[in-house]
Parts: C-alpha cells; sequence; structure tokens
C-alpha cells in the first residue's frame, strides 16, 4: 500500500498528547501518586489513569467521531466503527515509573483503516520526542532518524521484554534470552517496548524481539522503525501484525539471523511453542 495523504492535525495532535502525558509524568513524580495491581506484577498507577483521561478529552473535542483504544479503558465510549482510531498507551515502562526509574513514555499512534500512519512516543526524562508518518519518515525532536548499518548479529546491540505472566513461563524466556545471548554482542532489558523499538530506528539498537505485547505497546513505535528504514515482522517471520502480541524489529541486516536464533530455540524440545 501506497501512503496516503493524511492531515497534518493529526500527528500534531499526537505530539501535543504526548507532549501534555509527559508533562502529567513528570508533575505526578513530584507531587506523588497511588499504585494498584491489575495482575501479580501488572502495575497501574493514577497516572495511567490521568493520562488516558487527558487523551480521550482531547480526541473526543477535536475528532468526535474517531475511536480511541487505550491500556487502562477509562471512560471507553463503545466502537463507533469509524476509519480512524487512535492507539494509547498512557504510560509505557509503569513498573518503572512506579520504582522511580526514568525509563518511561506515552505512545500514541492514529491508524486509518487499519493501518497506523502516524505515530508519537515522548520520553520526558530525556526530553525525546520520536514521531513517525507513513511515507515521509521518523525523526527525533526534529532530526531524521536512521537505523544501524551493523549486518552481523554478533556485532549487535539487542533489546527485549518480557510478559506480565513472566512466573508462568519463565523457562521458555529464558531460553530465548540465552539464544540471543550466545549469539549477539549483548542484550538488554529495558521495560518500555515503546522506546526499545524507537532505540531501533534510531540506530541505539539494532533489533529487538517480544511476545504477548499489544497493540498501544507498538503501534506507533512499530511505524517509526519502518520509517527509519528498519524491518518489522512477527516472530515467525510474518507479516508484522499489531494484534498477533509479538513481533521482530530490526534494522534490517540482522533481521534473517534473529529469526533463525528465534527457530534455532523453538526447535529444542524444551523450548516454547
Amino acid at each position: 500500500m501506497d501512503a496516503i495523504q493524511v492531515d497534518p492535525v493529526f500527528l500534531a495532535t499526537a505530539v501535543e498528547i504526548v507532549l501534555r502525558a509527559g508533562d502529567i509524568q513528570l508533575a505526578r513524580r513530584e507531587s506523588g501518586f497511588r499504585v494498584s495491581k491489575k495482575g501479580e506484577i501488572d502495575l497501574v498507577t493514577e497516572v495511567d489513569l490521568e493520562c488516558e483521561r487527558m487523551c480521550r478529552a482531547v480526541i473526543e473535542e477535536r475528532f468526535p467521531d474517531h475511536d480511541v483504544l487505550a491500556e487502562e479503558g477509562t471512560s471507553a465510549a463503545p466502537s463507533r466503527g469509524s476509519r480512524y482510531r487512535w492507539v494509547f498507551d498512557p504510560l509505557d515502562g509503569t513498573t518503572n515509573y512506579a520504582h522511580g526509574l526514568p525509563i518511561f513514555c506515552a505512545s500514541l499512534g492514529l491508524e486509518i483503516d487499519g493501518r497506523v500512519e502516524v505515530g508519537a512516543i515522548y520520553d520526558p526524562t530525556r526530553k525525546e520526542l520520536f514521531t513517525g508518518e507513513r511515507g515521509y519518515g521518523s525523526f527525533l525532536n526534529g532530526a531524521a532518524l536512521r537505523v544501524s548499518g551493523t549486518a552481523r548479529l554478533g556485532d549487535s546491540l539487542l533489546v527485549t521484554g518480557f510478559p506480565y505472566d513472566v512466573h508462568t513461563q519463565t523457562g521458555h524466556l529464558v531460553e530465548m534470552f540465552a539464544g540471543f545471548l550466545g549469539r549477539a554482542r549483548a542484550v538488554r532489558r529495558l521495560g518500555s517496548a515503546a522506546l526499545d523499538l524507537c532505540y531501533v530506528a534510531a540506530g541505539r539498537f539494532e533489533g529487538f524481539w517480544e511476545q504477548h505485547l499489544k497493540p498501544w505497546d507498538v503501534a506507533a513505535g512499530a511505524l517509526i522503525v519502518e520509517e527509519a528504514g528498519g524491518r518489522i515482522t512477527g516472530m515467525d517471520g510474518s507479516p508484522f501484525d499489531p494484534a498477533a502480541a509479538h513481533l521482530v524489529a530490526s534494522n534490517g541486516h540482522v533481521h534473517t539471523q534473529m529469526l533463525d536464533v528465534i527457530r534455532d530455540v523453538r526447535q529444542k524440545p524444551q523450548a516454547f511453542r
């Protein structure tokens, strides 16, 4: 599919919302906030909810016929069946945020007819604004992004993440982690899928893999990687689908090597399926 003509107000709105979310995140770090649990290790803070309510209010005011898909589901209206759907993670890296670790962001993408066309991700602690528009490139604070040119997995710095049900899948995840650890230069785990993707786009990582993701984790970041010249697929090499819950993102050069590692690990009798 070719790029479509997208109203510039959409990207401007995405940028405004993630910047406002970043301001809320920083302010509430100073004033304090309550934390509750959605699962054994899955946290939600008042800040997640406040940022999401802000996003929904802005979209409702400016684009009342648009749909919104957001992580916490605050004040969620029934789907209108619109061509336009905003996909928002109000605080990606909630666990980091709750523990005072400054690796978190807000992420917002706009789908038009099921395909993400614009995206914005903001890391307020580093004042880094990542943006992407299909067919027009991706940017960090206005400067064009480009994935790295590293061609060997052995020379690559990779990143991954673990799902919230990690306690029930420890062996499977360790097998995959070990598979990459034995082939790459190093592997990191930051705790924010959206920033992991941005860092691939910026050439800071050569590749990222993760399973059990949600659309709001990856909608904007995947577009930013693609527009920086990178490649996105499922972990099985299938075409990328934000709803499929798993992905490999890379600079393109090491993508096949990453898929080979995943295939080799999966073929082991003790590996996950």
